[in-house]
């Protein structure tokens, strides 16, 4: 039993540490995931008042979890206060089976983000991982006695809340600059058309389709290779899934930018050649970063185009381009979740060539922009 114990300790505690890790260097993305639980949880009419708070509250309550689950896995290692810790791991433990669960079998979600963007999981793997590491943790729990702290009590505390501060440090560090790990389709160095595209080896759902059609009062239903005379008139089509397909979508979909009048003009964009700036304002910003954004676009190497990308174009033009301090700038509409997955902050500014990624930087780094410099792009010239 005490060996069970010493190794279940190890295999929880290393995985609680990773999984928080993963986590902690784009915190916005358990921010998102949370988020859509909640929309879907409360559209489905459970407890919707407490559903809309906490959907508010999403990025505050993904650092808190982030930093829980790196904290216990610290003192689940050392030992330290190994009855609460342990509760509280196998509580916290049974909270994300709840989730995984509801992923696997409603269908309503696509995954739980349970390692963050860089590890993505399939619903049953993650479900499976979540039961496993269940009964790992009751092990402990029974086996309580035979855990031996590797510190004295006011030592453990120590490491425990140095944890709590490195982890919290590294949260907040990359909510206002970017992930130090970027996993996303928008990493540097990619391809955004490419990555548009279908994957080639997708395979397409397959539906069976049946035609109803009606004669003298008289419905019927026919299957395609048999559709009745013209005498029959057409009432509705109907379309049964019989087989789910897979890696049938596009790594990075519905990121199109529309002008004022509605075209579509995001390849015309993406296919131009030289250097240009994306710049990406989901919705008007504090002051302090509309300050820096502002700045940024008075003294910004001016032969380089620039454009625009905000989920509230009609706003955001008024601002920048007939405000007090005009810029002249074109300001293009774009999908507000394709946004925050490109651009971790608001605003943030890519440097394309063509529709290849060079660089990205936070609004809090537009300040070390310059035209010779600051951005790896511009310094590999």
């Amino acid at each position: 039993m005490k060996v069970t114990v010493s190794i279940s300790r190890i295999l929880v505690g290393a995985l609680f540490i990773f999984s928080g890790l993963v986590k902690a260097i784009d915190p916005l993305g358990l921010a998102y995931k949370m988020q859509e639980f909640f929309e879907v949880w409360a559209a489905d009419g459970y407890f919707k008042s407490l559903m809309d708070w906490l959907h508010k509250y999403a990025t505050g309550f993904s650092v808190f979890m982030i930093a829980l689950e790196v904290v216990l896995g610290v003192a689940l290692l050392i030992g330290w206060q190994k009855k609460l810790t342990t509760w509280l791991l196998l509580l916290l433990t049974l909270f994300f089976t709840f989730l995984t669960s509801f992923v696997l079998f409603s269908g309503k979600i696509r995954a739980c983000g349970c390692f963050g963007d860089c590890i993505p999981l399939t619903p049953i793997q993650t479900f499976s991982k979540d039961i496993i590491l269940t009964i790992l943790i009751i092990c402990i729990l029974v086996g309580q006695k035979y855990i031996q702290p590797l510190f004295k009590t006011i030592t453990g505390s120590i490491i425990v809340l140095l944890s709590l501060i490195a982890v919290l440090w590294l949260q907040f560090y990359v909510l206002k600059h970017l992930p130090v790990k970027d996993c996303l389709p928008y990493k540097i160095g990619n391809n955004i058309i490419e990555l548009r595209k279908m994957p080639a080896d997708a395979v397409q759902d397959k539906y069976e389709y049946s035609f109803m059609y009606e004669k003298n009062g008289e419905k019927k239903e026919f299957k395609v290779t048999g559709l009745p005379d013209s005498t029959w008139k057409f009432v509705e089509r109907k379309e049964v899934l019989i087989q789910k397909g897979k890696n049938n979508t596009p790594l990075i979909n519905d990121f199109t930018f529309t002008t004022e009048s509605g075209n579509d003009t995001t390849e015309n964009i993406l296919n131009q050649t030289g250097e240009y700036y994306l710049l990406f304002i989901k919705e008007f910003p504090g002051d302090a970063e509309w300050s820096a954004t502002i700045s940024f676009l008075a003294t910004r190497d001016k032969s380089k185009p620039l454009y625009v990308i905000t989920a509230q174009r009609k706003e955001m033009n008024e601002m920048l381009n007939f405000g007090r301090d005009p810029v002249g700038v074109p300001v293009f509409s774009c999908d507000g979740t394709a946004i925050k997955t490109a651009a971790r902050t608001n605003p943030a500014l890519f440097l394309m060539q063509g529709p290849v990624i060079l660089d990205k930087k936070s609004w809090v780094d537009f300040k070390s922009i310059t035209h010779l410099g600051g951005f790896k792009g511009m310094t590999n010239k």
